[in-house]
């Protein structure tokens, strides 16, 4: 709202705090505070520091400086720091059926009296059906049947709300910490499992869940169940799943939906969508609908049981395997984005899958891999250490550099949940796998089991059938074990250092070609290689240069 209003009026932004954003890999942005990307700098509060308060603030974490103006406003009785929030009455109180009943009965000379323990708990009629009118339970004799007063003995009336599933939810988390104890509602495992490290729920959903835990914990807490003032340590709040929809109205004015699966869309000349129709005989509320039958389409929508277009992941396991399925639902989008469906998209990850085991069986049957010395080291040897004590050609350090520096980025992701990026930085590993071309040497044959292994361990989260088969077929198992109890792989620095690297010519500020010097060269060398290069001689113009500005590591500049 205050960005809106400072860009509508033309009124600067007024930078308050020095922080540096991040890049995907975890490193800083060499990028300066803008009005357009003010939010994203003040959202950074690990690396934002408060500069321009002329007070005790400057100088101050973000974070410590908010609650100090805070302290500040409240000494002086301006203010106070409060967190607010609103409940929702009706999750304690349903007139439906489904739901926990709430354990009351009401008596006419007694008033409201618990339910005694020995009678819990209140189970829901089994042989009841809504009619859609009503709070039901209040129809059923089965229900109400023999109900008396367990204070005075009297007919009484048992209570026919429900609660709400949140209440459930609320804190069946906890259950699970020591879900076998069934002398208590939480058991002592959850001293040792709470508070949760991650939780995990899509968006129309998880803001209000995620409220109600909260509150169930702190009311837990508060009646000494629980140990601890919040339930989960990090948040994620994943994206939504679209897809097609289709309805039509009944005859009676209401309307229904149809699967994907049921439509053949209808387009015209140019390839645009024009209507919808069933491609096959379906029931519907008028009875059967012949095939040809026009349907409306609505757009993309959130996948959902009530518009019929949701995708059953056991059609999906079935055509591709478990394996497709996963790989294909990480890689699609980052996990907090809106993804929309696509069945055609799920090929591309079936290809890559084949490439990846092709890849593993031409690698089982290449000679020398069984008895390199990757496999046949001593027990406790280190993947570094084994390939420290060989003697690589240059192609073979390209590769270990390359698979060591997306192993790198990989990790990062797994630690950030960007899975869609560990998928892309495994389809980079396995790129590089088959561009390689051994010479058959053993030391190759090492790099290579090596490198594969890294591969199938990163993607083990996401394909743990194929990484499985394949870590056996390969004799990864000899050596590390099950691949579920193999170590993760550790990125070795040895491997990410060059001989040598290539830095930007240029000539008086405009780009004239490249030089390749050794990794640690000196100032005065990279100096004597560029003003020695091809570049420097056909765009020099015969000139002594005034200066030479070296940017380690990417680039120099000759002055002229």
């Amino acid at each position: 709202m205050g960005e809106t209003i400072s860009k509508k009026y033309g009124i600067p932004i007024r930078q308050a705090v020095e922080a540096r954003r991040m890049d995907d890999q975890g490193r800083p942005k060499e990028d300066a505070f803008t009005d357009d990307h003010w939010q994203e700098w003040y959202e950074n509060k690990e690396h934002a520091i408060c500069i321009v308060a002329g007070n005790e603030l400057d100088g101050l974490p973000l974070p410590q400086a908010i609650d100090k103006a805070a302290a500040l406003l409240a000494a002086k009785g301006l203010g106070e720091k409060r967190i607010t929030w609103r409940l929702r009455d009706w999750s304690i109180s349903r007139q439906r059926y489904w739901g926990t009943p709430i354990p009351l009965i009401h008596c006419e000379k007694c008033g409201v009296q618990p339910v005694p323990e020995k009678d819990l708990p209140v189970l829901l009629p089994e042989d009841l059906v809504p009619d859609g009118s009503g709070n039901p339970l209040v129809k059923s004799e089965a229900f109400h049947a023999g109900v008396t007063c367990p204070k005075c003995g009297s007919e009484a009336r048992r209570e026919t709300d429900t609660m709400d599933t949140f209440v459930d939810s609320s804190w069946y988390f906890m259950r699970y910490c020591d879900a076998h104890d069934d002398a208590r509602m939480v058991g002592e495992g959850s001293a040792y499992w709470l508070p949760m490290d991650q939780y995990i729920g899509g968006i129309e959903h998880a803001v209000m869940h995620l409220l109600y835990a909260r509150f169930w914990t702190k009311v837990m807490r508060d009646m000494g169940l629980v140990g601890v003032d919040e339930p989960f340590t990090r948040l994620l709040t994943q994206g939504m799943v679209l897809n097609h929809v289709y309805s039509r109205r009944t005859t009676r004015g209401g309307k229904e939906y149809f699967w994907p699966s049921d439509i053949e869309t209808v387009l015209d000349a140019d390839g645009r969508r024009t209507g919808a129709r069933l491609n096959k005989p379906v029931a519907s509320a008028d009875g059967e609908l012949p095939a040809g039958t026009p349907i409306d389409y609505e757009g993309v929508g959130t996948m959902s049981k009530s518009k019929n277009n949701g995708v059953d992941p056991q059609h999906l396991i079935e055509r591709y395997g478990a394996d497709t399925a996963r790989l294909y639902t990480m890689f699609a989008s980052p996990p907090e984005a809106t993804l929309e469906w696509s069945d055609a998209a799920v090929e591309g990850s079936l290809r890559f899958l084949k490439r990846r085991w092709a890849f593993g069986v031409r690698l089982s049957g290449m000679e020398g891999v069984a008895a390199s010395p990757y496999f046949k080291r001593e027990a406790d040897q280190k993947d570094a250490d084994v390939m420290a004590a060989l003697e690589l050609p240059a192609a073979a350090r390209d590769l270990r550099r390359e698979i060591h520096g997306v192993l790198g980025q990989v990790d990062y992701d797994y630690q950030r949940l960007q899975f869609n990026t560990v998928v892309s930085g495994a389809m980079k590993m396995l790129n590089a796998l088959e561009a390689y071309k051994p010479g058959g040497g053993a030391a190759e044959t090492a790099v290579l089991a090596e490198c594969y292994g890294i591969l199938l361990r990163a993607l083990y989260p996401a394909t743990p059938h194929i990484a499985h088969a394949l870590w056996r077929e390969l004799g990864y198992e000899a050596v590390f074990g099950e691949i579920i109890d193999a170590p993760w792989p550790a990125v070795d620095e040895a491997a990410l250092r060059r001989e040598s690297i290539e830095l930007m010519l240029q000539i008086g500020g405009k780009l004239r070609g490249r030089i390749e010097v050794l990794a640690d060269a000196s100032k005065e060398a990279i100096e004597q290689a560029a003003l020695a290069s091809e570049g420097f001689a056909k765009h020099g113009q015969g000139k002594q240069p005034k200066k030479i500005i070296i940017v380690p590591g990417r680039l120099v500049n000759v002055v002229i």
